[in-house]
């Protein structure tokens, strides 16, 4: 089977990742491709994950409009205890969700005009050891955003899903190879 290029690009074993504004440089490890067949499948891939996040992550969900990035994130939050519904906050920028474990930050740049615009709602803040951030379209926010732990690309192949993880730092190697098991 002929890969496209962006899963030819999981062979390479190391991409340099450079974020001026949070951390230098990382080296990324192209992790894994795998296959989602429907909804109920992206549901349970965001829930497994959740069930490996102990502590703070910043992890960036990629693809295009209507790939299922909103659909992971709602099995992620909702194994970790979030109850009512889960929404994309493409109006708000930020849905914030306290939970006994940890406060999660569910962000939609889809909207943003330009990067600027995160300064003003104080991104900074939201970004911490403690705290779990989920963002859509983080190409949108440009150099305003941390580096991701762990990159989720989403890509249509045929009726269902390819997905992608990007390893950038120890966390987000640690939670790509329990998602490998």
């Amino acid at each position: 089977m002929a890969l496209g290029r962006e899963a030819q690009g999981c062979a390479r074993a190391t991409l340099q990742v450079a974020n001026e504004h949070f951390e230098p440089i990382f080296n990324a490890v192209l992790c894994r491709l795998m296959f989602v067949a429907d909804e109920v499948a992206m549901l349970a891939l965001g829930a497994r994950l959740a069930a490996f996040i102990d502590g703070g992550a910043c992890i960036w969900l990629e693809g295009e409009l209507g790939s299922g990035k909103t659909t992971f994130a709602r099995g992620l939050l909702r194994a970790l205890g979030v109850k009512g519904a889960v929404k994309s906050p493409t109006y708000t920028l930020v849905e914030p969700y306290e939970l006994p474990t940890r406060p999660v930050y569910h962000f939609d740049l889809y909207r943003l005009a330009d990067g600027e615009e995160l300064e003003a709602i104080g991104v900074r803040d939201y970004f911490d050891n403690q705290a779990l951030c989920l963002v859509e379209w983080p190409e949108r926010g440009g150099d305003y955003l941390p580096a991701a732990d762990l990159r989720i690309h989403i890509a249509y192949q045929g009726e269902g899903r390819e997905i992608r993880l990007e390893a950038n730092s120890e966390t987000g190697k640690h939670l790509a190879a329990l998602l490998r098991e």
